[in-house]
């Protein structure tokens, strides 16, 4: 047999049985899923479908934050949270997390709590379906103002005309407008 062929066989082969085993291990909920090994590139942008990643931070100086603060996307848009340094949680606030003394994501929307990711480079992911405004904070952050904000389809919600308990997020007006707003705009 031609060499090439072989390779290109064995290339399929390996590819085929990764393909097979990417879901393994991860937990089972539709909408809440860690990544499994940080492999999964996530399309940038916030097209419908598509997803994001907005970085949770700690920073040279001590401060903590999620990089952008502010983000917007259509409705069915996977949004990759990853830890890029520290220890850091993705958590919506919603009353049904202990947390979280208020609601501020839109009536019908799935909480998400990532818990705490503590390794580098570990990532959650949550698909946005319910259209609204969602505010949410980082669990041992919170009290220090790690508090982000994202968009879906269009502002609306609990969390509108206000901002979270615990630090202050972009109006949302400015979130769709610019469609992201960095750490470094919002605070600078």
């Amino acid at each position: 047999m031609d060499r090439r062929k072989v390779l290109k066989a064995a290339g399929f082969a390996a590819t085929a049985g990764l393909t097979g085993l990417a879901g393994c291990g991860a937990p089972s909920d539709e909408t809440d899923t860690p990544a499994d090994d940080g492999t999964e590139t996530p399309t940038e942008g916030g097209s419908g479908g598509g997803g994001t990643t907005v970085e949770m931070i700690t920073g040279d100086s001590g401060g903590y934050y999620f990089d952008p603060i502010g983000l917007f996307v259509e409705s069915g848009t996977t949004v990759t949270f990853e830890n890029v340094s520290g220890s850091h949680s993705a958590t919506a606030y919603d009353e049904s997390i202990d947390a979280a003394s208020t609601t501020r994501i839109p009536e019908g929307a799935s909480a998400f709590n990532s818990g705490i990711l503590g390794e580098e480079g570990a990532t959650f992911q949550h698909t946005f379906e319910t259209t609204g405004t969602y505010d949410y904070f980082c669990l041992p952050h919170k009290s220090l103002g790690m508090v982000g904000r994202i968009v879906v389809s269009e502002p609306g919600g609990p969390a509108e005309g206000s901002m979270p308990p615990d630090g202050d997020v972009p109006e949302s007006g400015t979130i769709v407008d610019q469609g992201s707003v960095s750490y470094d705009a919002f605070s600078g």
